[in-house]
Parts: structure tokens; C-alpha cells; sequence
């Protein structure tokens, strides 16, 4: 499906949107499955909605039952569920948003597109909270091989022709983003919004990405089509999606290196059940949230913290909105600071009142006939 023309409103295409079904043209089947029938005589029940007699069958069944297969049932189960899902529910929370400046030179945007791995950016002015639309990696590369492009005049006066017609060092990688006007709109919806409802508008407008916008304007986070389709049939990976490492790995020391957004079962999961989190770890689900919890604000890169039980946990990337990497290993008894350890020494040393020994040697006492 086409995307939406950038710069210019995106007109209301009806080709897009589901068939209006007028009423009396829904044809209801003239009888019921053997199953239902049988459901409803046994239990008492009266006709009901088809949303409740399919869940009914869904949960009370087996797959040889219904002539479902299980990936069917589950789809069928995600799908009466969607309309209670909430954009809260599916969205990327804003931590984890990956979005660029209006004015970032286009060489830089590429980088930025080669490490996102994404292939829609969100574009914004000063701060992600006035945002401006969404730059499409399909519009970058469209604008600069037009740019590139070499008239059939240029070629007939250059001796070696240039490859498809196209010399790439025409294309300005110092221009910035807002002048190459390739920016598109982007959906603003509340987190409260039904992830169905947004699902129509996206195939409506033709746009496939929404901000998630609270009530003060300011941005939570971010959900495109196919975070919705995937409350349907699941986790989609295409070609260009990598494995992400494992999210706790274990270090030839016994210390544990740690994405904090591991949850905390995992993470007990592969260290051991001694990773006791107390209270702290009661209202969050992840390691970066207990961490959080635990010393009642956000720890720096390079912070210590002593914590749980017999553990500590080392910062090792965070910023200022967030911790990204942790390193877990077993508390070390670390020595003590001199100060303490002249106050141990004091307080070991005999009280006869006699003078610390020394390392030089004392004579014997004298006779008193002394020398001859």
C-alpha cells in the first residue's frame, strides 16, 4: 500500500477503507454448528452476540473440535481481543524511540537509518516533545537519485559514461533534512485510544505511524501498523532483523553483563534464585526498574551500587533518561580506608601504657659497674 504524500495533506482515500454494509445485507447462516447448539442446550443459554459464542467455543474446545488448528485459535483469540487493547498497550514507550533532528545533514540521516535498522524516523525541532512528521528512507533515496541523475546532454559530453546514468557526488550529504522537503506527516493519538480504532485511521490516512501524545502535549510513545498487526499474529521479523544477543551473559568471572530492560525473572532465571530484589522489586518487571527503585533515582554510568543481598550491580551505559547496560557480580570485601585501619591498629595495641616497639633494638640493662 502506497505511503502518504509528503509535505501536502493526505486526502481521505475511501478505496482504502473496509465495505459499508448496509443494514439487511448481512446474511446470517440458517443454522447453528452441531458444537454450539450443543453448548447452549447444555449449559441453559439463550442467543447470544457472535463475539461471545466464538470466545465461548474458543475456551471450552479442543482444535479436533472446531476445525481450527491452534495458530488459527490464537489469531482468533487476538483478534476479539484487539478491541479492549489500548495504544499504552502496544506503543514503544519513549525511551526507546529512535528520531532525528529537522535540520541533520543527510549524510548523517543515512548513518542513522543504517544503524536504526528502521525505515521510518521521526523527525522533530528542538526536543521529541514538538515533533514535525516522519522522514521515510524511500523518500531519502528517491531525493538523492534524482539529484544525482545526469541530463542526456552531461552524458554525451563526458567520454566514459557513468554507471545507470547517475554521479553521486552531485548529491549535497551536507544538506540539511528540511530543505530536501521530504518530510511526512505523522499521526498524534492518545494513549487511551483503542489499538482498532488506530488501526482504520492508519489505513485510511495511509499513514503508518502515530505519536503517542499525553495530556499535556508532550510525547510518550511511538506505535506503527505493525505493532498493532503484530497483537494479531505475533512477533514479525523480515530479512533485515537480527538477533538480538541474549539479555543477561554470563562472563568467564561468574559476573553477569545485563540489558536493563531484562525482566527480573530472566534474570533470576540465570543468575540464581539468591538475586532476592525485596521490596523493591515488587512493582516493576524489569532489572533497569528495580535498579531504579531501589536507590529512588536514576543512576549514573559508573555508579556502584551495593545491592541485592550479597551482590552489587555496576552502571555501564545510561543517559539522562535511562540505564541500558549493567554488570552483576558477587560483592567483594574491599579494604578498608586508612583512617579505619590506624583507628584497628590503635585500638589492637596493648594499654600497659609502654611505648610502641620499635624496629631498634634496645641494650640490656646495666649493672651500674659500667665499663672498665
Amino acid at each position: 500500500m502506497p505511503d502518504s504524500d509528503p509535505i501536502h495533506d493526505n486526502p481521505r482515500n475511501t478505496a482504502n477503507l473496509p465495505v459499508v454494509v448496509t443494514s439487511g445485507e448481512v446474511m446470517r447462516p440458517t443454522a447453528e454448528g452441531w458444537l454450539l447448539r450443543a453448548i447452549r442446550t447444555l449449559f441453559g443459554w439463550k442467543a447470544g452476540s457472535v463475539r461471545d459464542d466464538l470466545q465461548v467455543v474458543l475456551d471450552a474446545t479442543t482444535p479436533d473440535d472446531t476445525g481450527f488448528s491452534t495458530v488459527e485459535r490464537t489469531m482468533l483469540r487476538n483478534i476479539l481481543g484487539l478491541h479492549e487493547r489500548r495504544i499504552a498497550d502496544v506503543m514503544v514507550h519513549r525511551a526507546d524511540i529512535i528520531a532525528v533532528k529537522r535540520d541533520i545533514p543527510l549524510g548523517e540521516l543515512m548513518d542513522r537509518f543504517e544503524s536504526a535498522g528502521h525505515s521510518r524516523l521521526v523527525v522533530y525541532n528542538e526536543t521529541l516533545d514538538d515533533p514535525v512528521g516522519i522522514v521515510h528512507i524511500r523518500d531519502l533515496l528517491a531525493f538523492m537519485t534524482a539529484r544525482a541523475r545526469v541530463s542526456e546532454a552531461t552524458k554525451t559530453k563526458r567520454k566514459k559514461p557513468l554507471a545507470a546514468g547517475l554521479d553521486l557526488r552531485t548529491v549535497d550529504l551536507a544538506l540539511p533534512l528540511q530543505d530536501a522537503r521530504i518530510i511526512r506527516k505523522l499521526l498524534y493519538v492518545p494513549p487511551s485510544m483503542r489499538a482498532i480504532d488506530l488501526l482504520a485511521q492508519m489505513q485510511a490516512t495511509r499513514i503508518h505511524l502515530a505519536l503517542v501524545v499525553d495530556e499535556y502535549g508532550g510525547s510518550d510513545g511511538l506505535v506503527s501498523l505493525e505493532d498493532i498487526v503484530e497483537q494479531i499474529v505475533g512477533e514479525i521479523d523480515d530479512e533485515h532483523d537480527s538477533d538480538e544477543p541474549p539479555s543477561i551473559v554470563r562472563l568467564p568471572d561468574n559476573a553477569f553483563i545485563a540489558d536493563a530492560r531484562a525482566s527480573l525473572d530472566d534474570v533470576r532465571t540465570v543468575i540464581g534464585e539468591d538475586f532476592v530484589t525485596g521490596e523493591a522489586g515488587e512493582e516493576v518487571e524489569t532489572l533497569g526498574g528495580y535498579l531504579v527503585s531501589f536507590v529512588g533515582r536514576l543512576p549514573v554510568r559508573g555508579e556502584v551500587i551495593s545491592g541485592p543481598g550479597n551482590y552489587e550491580i555496576e552502571v555501564l551505559d545510561a543517559d539522562p533518561r535511562r540505564v541500558k547496560r549493567l554488570r552483576i557480580s558477587t560483592r567483594k570485601e574491599r579494604p578498608a580506608p586508612r583512617t579505619q585501619r590506624e583507628s584497628r591498629r590503635r585500638e589492637a595495641a596493648p594499654e600497659s601504657g609502654q611505648p610502641p616497639s620499635s624496629d631498634t633494638p634496645v641494650p640490656p640493662p646495666s649493672d651500674g659497674t659500667g665499663s672498665q
